[in-house]
Parts: structure tokens; sequence; C-alpha cells
């Protein structure tokens, strides 16, 4: 299979952050994502989470959100994010690829006060943000051509 396709199942999304990771689902019969929960990280990630969900999901590819630089460059916490990407290859055999994130955490608190001012959320939790900036990504991932 080349590349740029799109392996049939499911796809787990990851929003990398030095205290919490986001976590989405996607499916790529219907491109679309679902946020799942936010894990923490600190020395190192929750990996008893992460096994848990790869467990329950059992995705067919892994995807990272990279915070990459206004201009598209690689910064520090890109860098790191592509760390925990290898990080995942290597724990779970799974493909892994990444994603442009510069605008998901923007989309996802616009998102989330929406969901506030029509009552669905009654306070700003940062664990939901993150996993809704996931889910975020993952989408427009999901929504972009990979032929």
């Amino acid at each position: 299979m080349p590349e740029t396709a799109i392996p049939g199942g499911y796809i787990l999304g990851f929003d990398f952050g030095l205290r919490r990771i986001g976590v989405a689902v996607g499916q790529t019969a219907t491109h679309t994502a679902s946020s799942l929960e936010t894990v923490r990280n600190g020395k190192t990630p929750d990996w008893p989470a992460i096994d848990r969900l790869v467990k329950e999901w059992k995705p067919s590819l892994l995807l990272v959100g990279l915070p990459l630089g206004a201009e598209g460059e690689e910064t520090e916490m890109s860098r790191a994010a592509r760390g925990f990407g290898r990080r995942l290859a290597g724990r779970y055999s799974l493909e892994v690829r990444y994603a442009d994130e510069r605008l998901s955490s923007r989309a996802a608190e616009s998102r989330f006060a929406e969901l506030r001012a029509d009552g669905t959320l009654r306070r700003k939790h940062s664990g939901q943000l993150d996993a809704m900036s996931a889910q975020i990504v993952l989408e427009n991932w999901l929504q972009s051509p990979h032929d």
C-alpha cells in the first residue's frame, strides 16, 4: 500500500503536550472523529491508559499532531511530538503518521465556547479541550486527500 493511502478501520489521534495528551478516534469509512479522553504526560506518558485505548480500538494507524511554528518549521514541541510518535510505533508496531496541528487549539477553543454557550458544557476543562484538539487534528487529516 502506498504511504499516502489510508488503511481501513480505526485511527487513534494524539494531541501531544508535556502535561497532557488528548486522544481521539477516527473512522476511515466515514472520515469522522470523536474525542475520547486525555491521558496524563509527565516524565513518561500514561502508557497503561494508552495501552487500554489501543487494545479497545485496535487501530490500523496512529496519528500524532505536530505543533509546527508559524512558517511550518519544526519546533522543540514538534520534535518532542515526533519522539512520542517513535515510541508509539515501537511499542505497538503500528504505522505512525504526523499532521500539522497549528490551528487545532484555536478551533477546539471555539468549538468548546459554542458548547458552553448552548449549555452542553458548564465550564472549561483543559482535559476535554486536549481531547477535542486531537479530534480536530484527526478530522482535518481524515478529510484531506491521501491518494
